[in-house]
C-alpha cells in the first residue's frame, strides 16, 4: 500500500470538507499599543494583555470563552466525533495502579479508577489491611485542573509534605499532612518552583527552594531569578523560614536539596538552565554555624548524590563509563586522573576504598558512581 498517497488523499479530503462547509468566523482580538525596546529595537506586542492570568482577568476569560465557542462548535459538527469519544473512553476506562512503596512502616500506592482526572494516594497499615484514601486531588477542583505535584514523607512517617499545582502552572504551593489522621496542617509555602522537600533526620522540618514573591500581576510574566534554599520547621510561618543558601552573584542558578540518610549532610545540587550538568555543594548539619562547601565546582558533568558512608560521599555521575573501585592518594583539591576509576576528593591526604551500599548497585551498572571525601 502506498501510505504517502493515502496520507495525501486524507489531507485533501479534509481540506475539501472544510472549504465545502461554512467558513469559520473567529472573534476579533483586541490589540493594544504596547511597544518594548529590546537592545535598541522597538518591538510591538499588541497582544500583551493576553498574558494575564485567565483566572483573574475578565477580558482574558471572555476571550477564551469566545474562542472555545468557535472551536467546540466546529468539533461538535464532526459526525464521527461521538463514536471516537465513546471508543476512547472504553479503552481508557480501566483501573491503573502505581508502584507500591513503604514509608514510616506503612504502605502506599496510587490508584486511578479509570476515568479520574488525578490518581488517588492510598495508605495501608499492613499488606492485609483495607486501603484508606490519604490524598485525593480530584476533590481539590471540579474541572481537575488542580493537581498533586511533588511529595516527600518525613523519616518517621508521621508527615508527608506535598505540593499543589494549579492550571498546569510551575508554581507550587507546599503543604503538610499528618498521615495518621489525614489532617492538613496550617503550613503553606508559596512561590515554590522546581523544588522538592528534603526532610531532616529528626522529622521536624525540611529544606526546599523558592523564589522571592513577584510583583503584583507579574507571577506568570516575570523571569524567575535568584532561587534560594530555605529550611522550614513544622508549624512555623513561611516568613520565619531560615535562609540556608543563595548565590546572588549567579541569579540564573537553581538548587535541588537532599539530606543524607544519616542526617549529617545537606547536599545541594546546583543546576543552570536545562543542561544535565551540575555542581554539588554540601553542608554539615551537625555544625549549626557551618557554611556550605563546594564539592563539585564546575558544570562539566552530571552528578547526583546517592548516599554516604560517614564522611565518604557517593555520587552518581557520567564522566566515565566503567571501571572498578580504587584507592587513591591525592593532595587536597585534586582528582584521581586514572580513566575509568573512582574520583576521590580528599580533605586530608589519602582515602580508603569504600564499598557501595547494596541499594546503589543498580545505579552502578548504568554509570560510574564517584567517591568523595568531605
Amino acid at each position: 500500500m502506498n501510505y504517502a498517497r493515502l496520507g495525501c488523499a486524507v489531507v485533501l479530503f479534509a481540506v475539501v470538507a472544510v472549504e465545502a462547509g461554512e467558513k469559520l468566523k473567529y472573534p476579533t482580538t483586541r490589540q493594544v499599543d504596547q511597544i518594548d525596546n529590546l537592545h535598541g529595537v522597538d518591538v510591538r506586542d499588541p497582544y500583551r494583555w493576553l498574558e494575564e492570568d485567565v483566572r483573574e482577568s475578565r477580558d482574558v476569560a471572555g476571550w477564551v470563552e469566545e474562542q472555545n465557542k468557535v472551536t467546540f462548535g466546529y468539533l461538535a459538527a464532526i459526525p464521527q466525533r461521538d463514536a471516537i469519544k465513546k471508543r476512547l473512553t472504553e479503552l481508557w476506562n480501566y483501573e491503573k495502579y502505581g508502584t507500591p512503596f513503604k514509608a514510616g512502616g506503612l504502605y502506599f500506592y496510587f490508584k486511578n479508577d479509570g476515568l479520574q482526572n488525578q490518581s488517588v494516594l492510598y495508605k495501608l497499615e499492613s499488606l492485609d489491611s483495607e486501603p484508606v484514601v490519604l490524598i485525593d486531588p480530584n476533590s481539590w477542583s471540579k474541572d481537575g485542573t488542580v493537581a498533586l505535584g511533588g511529595m516527600s514523607f518525613s523519616p518517621d512517617g508521621r508527615y508527608v509534605a506535598y505540593s499543589v499545582a494549579e492550571a498546569g502552572s510551575d508554581w507550587n504551593t507546599w503543604r503538610i499532612l499528618e498521615v495518621s489522621s489525614g489532617r492538613v496542617l496550617g503550613d503553606e509555602l508559596k512561590w515554590v518552583k522546581f523544588s522538592g522537600a528534603a526532610w531532616t533526620a529528626d522529622s521536624k522540618g525540611f529544606f526546599y527552594s523558592r523564589y522571592d514573591e513577584p510583583p503584583a500581576g507579574a507571577a506568570f510574566q516575570k523571569t524567575n531569578l535568584n532561587q534560594k534554599v530555605y529550611y522550614h520547621r513544622i508549624g512555623a510561618l513561611q516568613s520565619d523560614d531560615v535562609l540556608v543558601y543563595q548565590r546572588p552573584d549567579e541569579p540564573t542558578w537553581g538548587f535541588g536539596c537532599d539530606v543524607s540518610e544519616d542526617g549529617k549532610y545537606l547536599v545541594i545540587q546546583i543546576w543552570k538552565g536545562t543542561d544535565h550538568k551540575y555542581q554539588i555543594v554540601y553542608k554539615d548539619l551537625t555544625e549549626p554555624y557551618g557554611m556550605p562547601v563546594g564539592l563539585i565546582t564546575n558544570f562539566d558533568h552530571e552528578y547526583r548524590f546517592l548516599g554516604n558512608e560517614g564522611s565518604v560521599s557517593i555520587l552518581f555521575g557520567t564522566p566515565f563509563a566503567h571501571g572498578q573501585d580504587t584507592d587513591c592518594k591525592m593532595p587536597e583539591g585534586h582528582f584521581c586522573p586514572s580513566f575509568g576509576q573512582f574520583i576521590c576528593h580528599v580533605s586530608v591526604p589519602g582515602c580508603q576504598k569504600s564499598k557501595l551500599p547494596t541499594r546503589m548497585t543498580n545505579q552502578r551498572r548504568r554509570s560510574r558512581p564517584r567517591i568523595f571525601m568531605v
